[in-house]
C-alpha cells in the first residue's frame, strides 16, 4: 500500500462526494483519483519519473498540488514545494540541490526560468497555466500519455517530500519524509481534530509549507472529508469562505489570526460552523487565542516543526484546554521529552530541549550527512526548542534555544517578553532580541511596532514592563519599527533582526 492507496479506496466508498473545492471547481473523490492515476502515467510515460526522482513545483495553492504529491507517492518519487516567496537565486539553489528531474510552475513565477536553463539545463520544465519555452503545459501532458498502462504501487517506506528549512546560518536544508510520515501524520491530525469524513477543511496556508500541507490538508483527503482551498490567504475572502462554505475546520497562524480579527468583517462574520480552530508557532499570543475563543470558537494549540511533518505536540478538541498557554500532550503516535545537553531527560518542570522521536519525523536531510547526525540520535530529533514538561505530560515551549539570552548568567527567554509586550493595548507586534553587552554579556532589545494612531514611548512601555517582568528581563532599548523580518508564514525572523541591529549599530558608531 502507497498513501495514494487512501484516496482510490475514499473513491470507492464515496466516488461521488467532493474531495476539493478551489473557487467554482469542485473535484469529486473518484475524478480526484482518476487525475492523480493520470498524472502519474503522465510523469512516467513522457518524463521518466521513477522511484526516487524529484519532481519540484513552484505555485499557489491549487487542487493539481495535490495531484501532483499524491501521483508522486504513487511511483515512489519525491515531491519538492518551493516557496515562491523566496528569491529567485534562493529557488534555484533548492533546485540544484535537490537534483530537480521536473519543474511544474505557474506563469507567474516563470522569472526562475532563465537562469534555470543556465543552472540546471536537464530539468524538464511543465506549466500549470502557460506554456513555457521549451516545456510543456500540464494538460498536454496528460493528454499524451497512455492510460491502458498500469503505475506501480509503491509502499509507505517511500521518501515522498523534500521540505527546505531556513536556518539561522548557511544554506537551507531539505527535510526528506516518508509517505509513513504523513500517514502517521495524518492518523494523528484525526485524532487531534476528532475529524471525521463529514468535516470540512478550510486551507488558507501555502501548501508549500508543512504546516499548510499536513496539518488538516492530507489528513482530511486521506480521511475521505471535503477540502476547500485558497490560491492564498487574505482576510476577507477566508472570513468569505467561513461564512459561505460552512467549513468546520480551519489552520490560521498567529499572523493570519491577528489579520482576520482585525479586519473590518470580524465582528459580523459567521463562525458558526467552524468547531474548531488550529494554531501553532513557538509562542502563540493568548490575546489572539481570545478573539477566537470569546466567538464560541475553541483553538487547539499544535506544536512541531518541518522535520515532524509537522505534528507532534498538541491540545485536543473535546480534551484539556484550560492550561494556559500549554502546546499540549505528545501526539498519539509519537514520543516527546525534554532533554539537557547530554541528550538525558531532564526531571518535570525543568527547562531543556524539547527531542521527539516516532514515525512521523524526518529521515534525513537530503544530501547532508553531518546535519543529519547532529538532529538525529537514536530515533530522537533534537528541536533546537527550549521548553518544559509538568507532572502530567503537558508541555509548554519557551522559545527557541538559538533566540535564548543569557544576561548576567540569567536565562531571558524572549518569546515571555513578547507575551507581556503583546499585552500591552498599544503593541501590535513586537520581536525581543540579545545584543552584545560588554558587562552582562548581552542584553534584551526590543522592537515594537505600534497599533495605528498610537503614540506609545519607549519610557512608557519599559515602566509597563518593570510592573511585570523582573529587571534583567526588561529590555535595555526599545525601538520602534514599521515592520520586522519574517517568514513566508509570518513569523519573525529573530537573527536577521540581530543582524540588522547590529548593522544599526555600526553604522551609528563609525558615522
Amino acid at each position: 500500500m502507497d498513501l495514494c492507496s487512501l484516496i482510490d479506496r475514499n473513491a470507492a466508498f464515496a466516488p461521488d462526494k467532493t474531495a476539493i473545492a478551489f473557487g467554482r471547481e469542485r473535484l469529486s473523490y473518484a475524478a480526484f483519483a482518476a487525475r492523480i492515476e493520470q498524472t502519474a502515467t503522465a510523469l512516467k510515460q513522457e518524463l521518466d519519473v521513477g522511484r526516487g526522482d524529484r519532481v519540484a513545483i513552484l505555485s499557489l495553492n491549487r487542487p493539481d498540488y495535490l495531484v501532483l504529491l499524491y501521483a508522486c507517492a504513487r511511483l515512489g518519487a519525491m515531491l519538492v514545494p518551493l516557496n515562491w516567496r523566496l528569491a529567485i537565486a534562493e529557488q534555484l539553489f533548492i533546485l540544484t540541490d535537490a537534483g530537480a528531474k521536473v519543474l511544474v510552475l505557474e506563469q507567474a513565477f516563470e522569472g526562475v526560468l532563465s537562469e534555470l536553463v543556465r543552472t540546471a539545463p536537464g530539468t524538464s520544465v511543465v506549466g500549470l497555466d502557460f506554456v513555457p519555452p521549451r516545456g510543456t503545459t500540464f494538460e498536454s501532458l496528460l493528454a499524451n500519455s497512455d492510460l491502458t498502462s498500469r503505475n506501480p504501487h509503491t509502499d509507505l517506506s517511500c521518501p515522498l517530500l523534500i521540505v527546505y528549512t531556513s536556518g539561522t546560518t548557511g544554506r537551507p536544508k531539505g527535510a526528506v519524509l516518508r509517505q509513513e510520515a504523513l500517514f502517521w501524520n495524518g492518523v494523528m491530525s484525526q485524532h487531534m481534530h476528532n475529524m471525521t469524513s463529514d468535516d470540512h477543511v478550510l486551507t488558507v496556508l501555502p501548501l508549500f509549507h508543512v504546516g499548510g500541507l499536513n496539518i488538516q490538508t492530507t489528513p482530511a483527503l486521506q480521511l475521505g472529508a471535503t477540502v476547500t482551498i485558497h490560491a492564498r490567504f487574505t482576510p476577507d475572502t477566508a472570513l468569505a469562505a467561513i461564512a459561505h462554505d460552512r467549513p468546520t475546520l480551519t489552520v490560521m497562524v498567529p499572523a493570519i489570526i491577528q489579520a482576520a480579527s482585525e479586519h473590518p468583517a470580524w465582528t459580523t462574520a459567521d463562525l458558526s460552523s467552524l468547531k474548531a480552530v488550529a494554531t501553532g508557532s513557538t509562542i502563540v499570543p493568548p490575546h489572539l487565542i481570545d478573539r477566537f475563543v470569546a466567538r464560541g470558537v475553541p483553538v487547539l494549540q499544535v506544536y512541531g516543526s518541518t522535520e515532524t511533518c509537522p505534528i507532534a505536540i498538541y491540545t485536543r478538541l473535546g480534551g484539556d484546554l484550560s492550561r494556559e498557554g500549554s502546546t499540549g500532550l505528545a501526539g498519539l503516535c509519537c514520543e516527546a521529552q525534554v532533554i539537557d545537553e547530554a541528550g538525558r531527560e531532564v526531571p518535570a518542570g525543568t527547562p531543556g530541549e524539547i527531542a521527539v522521536r516516532g514515525p512521523n519525523v524526518f529521515f534525513e536531510y537530503w544530501g547532508n550527512a553531518d546535519a543529519t547526525h547532529d538532529a538525529l540520535s537514536d530515533g530522537w530529533y533534537r528541536t533546537g526548542d527550549i521548553g518544559l514538561c509538568d507532572a502530567d505530560g503537558y508541555f509548554w515551549i519557551r522559545d527557541r534555544k538559538k533566540n535564548l539570552i543569557i544576561s548576567g548568567g540569567e536565562n531571558v527567554y524572549p518569546a515571555e517578553v513578547e507575551r507581556v509586550l503583546l499585552e500591552h493595548p498599544d503593541v501590535s507586534e513586537c520581536a525581543v532580541i540579545g545584543r552584545p553587552d560588554p558587562r552582562w554579556d548581552e542584553v534584551p532589545i526590543a522592537y515594537v511596532i505600534r497599533r495605528p494612531g498610537c503614540r506609545l514611548e519607549a519610557e512608557e512601555l519599559r515602566a509597563y514592563l518593570q510592573a511585570q517582568l523582573a529587571r534583567f528581563k526588561v529590555p535595555r532599548d526599545i525601538v520602534f519599527v514599521t515592520d520586522l523580518p519574517r517568514t513566508a508564514l509570518g513569523k519573525v525572523q529573530h537573527f536577521l533582526l540581530k543582524q540588522l541591529d547590529a548593522q544599526s549599530r555600526a553604522r551609528g558608531e563609525t558615522s
